[in-house]
C-alpha cells in the first residue's frame, strides 16, 4: 500500500512538475472568467498580431534611417506605421481574434512608433543640435506617449467613446513626423530657428498628449451605410491633393487635428464665460 501511494504521489508530482514546466515555456497562456468557470486560452493569434509586427518593423526602420540620416524614409515609416496599428484592431475585431496578449502588444508596440520613434528622429535630425535642452525635450515626447497609452488603457469603458482625453498618440507621431519630412525636403535643419521649432512642436506635442483637452474620435461615424454618390468624388479629390504634396498635406492635417481640440477648449471655456454673465 504504502509503495502504491508513493507511486501515485510521484506521477501527481510528475504531471504536476510537467504543466509548470510548460508554463515556464514560451507559450502564451490566457485566463478568463466564462460563467463562473476558470478558462485557459493557449496561443495567440497570428492574423491581428502580424499587422502589429508590421507596424512595429515599420516604426524600428524609421529610428535606424533617422540614425543614417534617411530623414524623408524615416518619416515615411511613421506614417507607414500608423496605417497598420490602425488595420490590427479592426481585423481583430472582424475576425472576432481579440485577445489580452494582442491589447498589451499593440500598447507596447504604439509606444515604440509613436513615442520612441519620433523622438530620435527628430532628434537626430536637429534637436541634437540643442544639447541638453534636445534630449529633455525629446524624452518629454517619449513619457507623454507612454503616459497618454497607460491612461486610454485604464480608461476604456469608463469614458464617453466619442472623444479622446488627451491628444491621441498617433496624431502626435503625424505632426512631429510631418514636420520631419518638411524639413528635409527644404533643408531646414541647420537652422536655429528650425531647431527651436521642432522643439515646440515635439514637447508639445508629449504636452497635449497627458492634457485633458477632448478631441474628437471618428469612432461614431458609420462607413457601413449607404452614402450620396459624391462621396466617392470626394475621396478620390483628397487621395489626389495628398498624393500631390503628401508631406505638406499630411503635417498640414495632423496639424489642424492637434490645435482643435486646444481651440474647442478655449470655445467651450468662452461659452461658459458668458453664460455666467
Amino acid at each position: 500500500m504504502s509503495d502504491q501511494r508513493e507511486s501515485s504521489e510521484e506521477s501527481v508530482m510528475g504531471s504536476q512538475v510537467k504543466l509548470d514546466s510548460d508554463e515556464l515555456g514560451v507559450e502564451v497562456i490566457e485566463e478568463e472568467v466564462v460563467g463562473g468557470s476558470l478558462i485557459r486560452k493557449k496561443g495567440i493569434y497570428l492574423l491581428p498580431n502580424l499587422f502589429t509586427t508590421a507596424s512595429l518593423f515599420s516604426a524600428f526602420y524609421a529610428i535606424v534611417a533617422g540614425m543614417n540620416s534617411d530623414f524623408d524614409k524615416a518619416a515615411i515609416a511613421i506614417f507607414i506605421s500608423m496605417i497598420l496599428d490602425g488595420l490590427d484592431g479592426r481585423v481583430a475585431r472582424m475576425t472576432n481574434t481579440q485577445s489580452k496578449f494582442g491589447e498589451q502588444y499593440d500598447s507596447l508596440a504604439d509606444m515604440v512608433a509613436f513615442g520612441v520613434a519620433p523622438a530620435l528622429v527628430a532628434f537626430s535630425l536637429d534637436l541634437n543640435t540643442l544639447g541638453n535642452l534636445g534630449w529633455i525635450g525629446t524624452f518629454i515626447l517619449v513619457v507623454g506617449a507612454a503616459l497618454r497609452l497607460a491612461r486610454f488603457n485604464t480608461q476604456i469603458g469608463t469614458v464617453d467613446s466619442r472623444f479622446f482625453v488627451g491628444l491621441p498618440s498617433p496624431a502626435a507621431a503625424g505632426v512631429v513626423a510631418g514636420l520631419i519630412w518638411i524639413y528635409h525636403i527644404h533643408n531646414l535643419g541647420d537652422s536655429s530657428f528650425a531647431a527651436f521649432l521642432m522643439l515646440f512642436v515635439v514637447a508639445g506635442a508629449g504636452i497635449l498628449m497627458v492634457s485633458n483637452i477632448r478631441y474628437y474620435s471618428f469612432k461614431d461615424l458609420d462607413l457601413k451605410r449607404r452614402v450620396p454618390f459624391t462621396a466617392i468624388l470626394i475621396v478620390v479629390l483628397v487621395i489626389s491633393v495628398v498624393a500631390y504634396d503628401p508631406a505638406t498635406v499630411l503635417l498640414f492635417s495632423f496639424l489642424v487635428y492637434a490645435l482643435s481640440g486646444p481651440f474647442q477648449a478655449l470655445l467651450r471655456k468662452s461659452g461658459r464665460m458668458k453664460g455666467d454673465s
